[in-house]
C-alpha cells in the first residue's frame, strides 16, 4: 500500500504512550498499520538510523497519516481528536477540556517521565540501583500522581462512569496505560477507589481491550 495514502503506528507492545495512541485509534474506529520498532533488543531498535530518520528523539510512539509524520503521544492523540471528529476525545466546553488536559498531563508530564525506560535503564545500568529500589521508586511516583488524580476525580460535580464524562476521554487514555504498569511493579492502588472503579470500566471497552499490551502484533508469545 501506497505509505502516503495509510495510516502507521510506529509502536512497542509495552510502551505506555504507544498503548495511549493505539486506544486513540481504537477508539476512532480507524484501521491503522503497526510497525514494531523493539525498544530492549540489540540496544534498542529506536536508536538504528533507520527509525531516527522518521523520529529524531528515537521514541515511539511515531504516526504516520497520509505520509505526514506525528510524534508525541498527546499531539498524536490531538490531532486524531480533530483530524476525525467522531466520538470525540475532548469534552465539548472550554473548561472541560482544560480539566481533562489537565488529568491527562498529570500521567503524561509528571508522572510517566520518571518512569520510563530510559530513567529505569539508567537507575540499574548507570547507578546500579536495586531492584528494590526500582519498584520503591517507581511506585512513589505513581502514588503522587495518583493521589492528585483521584482528588480531582472526586471534585467531578457529577459521578461518570469515565474521567469526564459518559465517554471514554484523552484523559482515560493517559490513565490506563500507567495503572496497567503500576499493576505490573505491584503497586497499591487500594488508596484510589474512584480510578479503580475507572479502569475496572475501561478495560470492559472493546476499544481499550484492543489496544492493549498482551493483544499487540510484537507481543512475545510468552507475555
Amino acid at each position: 500500500m501506497d505509505e502516503k495514502h495509510t495510516r502507521i503506528l510506529y509502536s512497542y507492545f509495552r510502551s505506555s504512550a504507544a498503548y495511549r495512541v493505539r486506544i486513540a485509534l481504537h477508539l476512532k474506529g480507524l484501521t491503522y498499520e503497526t510497525r514494531a520498532v523493539h525498544l530492549t533488543k540489540n540496544g534498542g531498535e529506536n536508536w538504528l538510523p533507520e527509525y531516527l530518520s522518521v523520529n529524531p528523539q528515537g521514541f515511539v510512539p511515531t504516526f504516520v497519516d497520509n505520509g505526514n509524520v506525528i510524534i508525541q503521544s498527546l499531539a498524536i492523540i490531538e490531532y486524531l481528536d480533530e483530524a476525525y471528529t467522531s466520538s470525540p476525545l475532548l469534552p465539548d466546553t472550554a473548561i472541560n477540556r482544560a480539566s481533562c488536559r489537565a488529568l491527562s498531563h498529570i500521567i503524561s508530564c509528571d508522572v510517566h517521565p520518571l518512569n520510563n525506560l530510559r530513567v529505569m535503564s539508567y537507575l540499574t545500568d548507570k547507578l546500579s540501583c536495586s531492584q528494590e529500589f526500582m519498584a520503591q521508586w517507581y511506585c512513589k511516583w505513581i502514588n503522587e500522581g495518583l493521589k492528585a488524580f483521584e482528588i480531582q476525580l472526586r471534585k467531578r460535580k457529577t459521578d461518570t462512569p469515565y474521567c469526564c464524562g459518559n465517554q471514554p476521554s484523552m484523559a482515560d487514555i493517559c490513565l490506563i496505560p500507567q495503572l496497567y504498569n503500576a499493576r505490573r511493579f505491584h503497586c497499591d492502588l487500594s488508596p484510589y477507589p474512584v480510578i479503580t472503579e475507572i479502569e475496572h470500566t475501561c478495560n470492559e471497552h472493546n476499544a481499550f481491550m484492543a489496544a492493549a499490551p498482551e493483544r499487540q502484533p510484537d507481543t512475545p508469545p510468552d507475555e
